[in-house]
């Protein structure tokens, strides 16, 4: 903001007042001393000339921008016309005085302006690539009284578009990366010596018949030619570095394996055996259906000498399954068996016993059984005689020995029963008998089990005990 008046030959001087009435420069009627004065967020520079007949006129200036409005005023005089000296005012004519004391100044708008904000990043990480900013036409409306500017976005036509700032820029921020192929895919052709292809660095194929795979190096290299990781380069654009290759039907021939070291009979005749397989060459060890040519035998005869004087273990067939369902037993029978000449002839099973014996039973099962009911034993009875009572407990499981609620309620075994149901027949020694006028007390009160009470309630205890045997016993114990 610059303020200048050229008012010294008319004997007029500016003064600068705040919006609140606080002077600067020139205020209280007091003329102030050219010079920088520090005022509203800036510097006012006030000048004046020396000479008194100097036509520049005096000057106020200031580079801006304010914190508040600035009130700029004239002090008008009463001068003398030649001299230019100032009179009392009542000697100039009261008519000619300005009416005008006070007039509105810069109120026009500040100039709109670009706001340009900072670049993007670049498009791309390596390679020619772009990257944006904005350019926003911006104005000034109110500066607060901290300095503080209120912008608001207006129309580019006021920003000039002619002056615009670029928005887009082309950028690279390094050389991209290059797929390079280190090696060749291998010649299809069975011809070809192993040495030779790894002299000409190829890849061979997986497989040396059918159908297999070959591969061949690709690496990201950069500008530098360093090998980078594979994300450096463009992914989209990577060669293969995996080809199918066919090397041409594979023969299929009989496999056997060696011939057995014993024979299968320790004397007499037997055989050497061997296992036979159809494979594919070198491609899968599953069995085949056909191969060409005859199957290779599987077994051949072998001859261990004739059989003399020589004891075996003679086992008979398995028996039958304990149990219908679930896991049982079988048995089978066996012998001591002496062999001399093709004769054979049953001895005791002692004259056997250095030789390693057979298993003569085993577990079977023949079916699940499903959910069934199981049973303990029962408990002894609660009774000696005149009918007592025994207990079992009794569970539903299923074959994996886990409980279950499926098993059918109507078949379900007893779990208590009645027993001991004969009368009490007291065998009572004569010369046992109660010496005590209320032995019925003591045995009530369990008392039998002392000598004492069983020397004078003999004939009471000993008929408690046989009706109550368990009773009696356990109350002996505990005591």
């Amino acid at each position: 903001m610059t303020n200048t008046g050229v008012i010294d030959e008319h004997g007029n001087f500016p003064a600068l007042q705040t919006q609140s009435g606080v002077s600067i420069i020139n205020g209280n009627w007091v003329i102030d001393r050219p010079g920088i004065y520090t005022a509203l967020g800036t510097q006012l520079t006030y000048r004046r000339p020396n000479e008194i007949r100097s036509r520049n006129g005096e000057s106020i200036t200031a580079p801006g921008p304010l914190t508040e409005d600035l009130h700029v005023y004239v002090f008008w005089e009463c001068v003398e016309q030649d001299s230019k000296a100032t009179v009392p005012a009542d000697l100039c004519d009261p008519s000619t005085e300005p009416t005008n004391r006070e007039e509105d100044c810069n109120i026009q708008s500040c100039p709109a302006y670009w706001d340009v904000g900072e670049w993007s990043e670049c498009s791309r990480r390596c390679g020619p690539g772009t990257q944006h900013r904005q350019a926003i036409c911006r104005q000034v409306t109110h500066v607060q009284v901290n300095g503080t500017e209120t912008a608001v976005t207006v129309t580019p036509v006021l920003c000039g578009s002619t002056d615009r700032p670029v928005t887009k820029s082309t950028c690279q921020l390094k050389i991209c990366s290059q797929w390079e192929i280190r090696s060749e895919w291998s010649p299809v052709r069975k011809s070809t010596h192993m040495s030779l292809l790894l002299a000409h660095n190829y890849t061979v194929c997986s497989v040396p018949c059918g159908v297999g795979q070959r591969s061949r190096e690709v690496v990201c290299v950069s500008n530098l030619g360093d090998v980078d990781d594979d994300q450096e380069c463009n992914m989209n654009l990577k060669p293969d570095t995996l080809q199918n290759c066919d090397m041409g039907a594979c023969a299929r021939s009989w496999f056997t394996s060696l011939w057995s070291q014993r024979c299968s009979a320790e004397c007499g005749k037997g055989n050497h055996t061997r296992s036979v397989v159809c494979l594919m060459d070198h491609v899968t060890d599953l069995p085949l259906d056909s191969c060409e040519g005859e199957r290779p035998p599987e077994g051949t005869l072998c001859d261990s000498g004739p059989c003399q004087n020589r004891l075996e273990w003679y086992t008979g067939p398995w028996g039958q399954c304990s149990t219908e369902c679930g896991t049982g037993t079988q048995t089978r029978s066996l012998a001591c068996i002496f062999i001399n000449d093709g004769q054979m002839e049953v001895v005791d099973q002692l004259k056997c016993s250095t030789l390693a014996q057979p298993i003569t039973a085993q577990l079977c099962i023949l079916k699940p059984c499903g959910v069934q009911w199981y049973i303990t034993e029962w408990s002894s009875c609660s009774r000696s005689c005149s009918g007592g009572y025994r207990v079992r407990e009794v569970r539903c499981l299923t074959d994996n020995i886990v409980p279950s609620d499926r098993c059918d309620p109507n078949s379900m075994p007893e779990s208590r029963e009645e027993c001991n149901k004969q009368p009490c027949l007291a065998e009572i020694d004569p010369s046992c008998s109660d010496q005590y006028h209320n032995c019925v007390v003591v045995v009530q009160a369990r008392l039998c089990i002392y000598p004492y009470y069983r020397s004078v309630c003999c004939a009471s205890c000993s008929r408690a005990e046989k009706t109550h045997p368990n009773s009696f016993q356990k109350n002996y114990i505990r005591r």
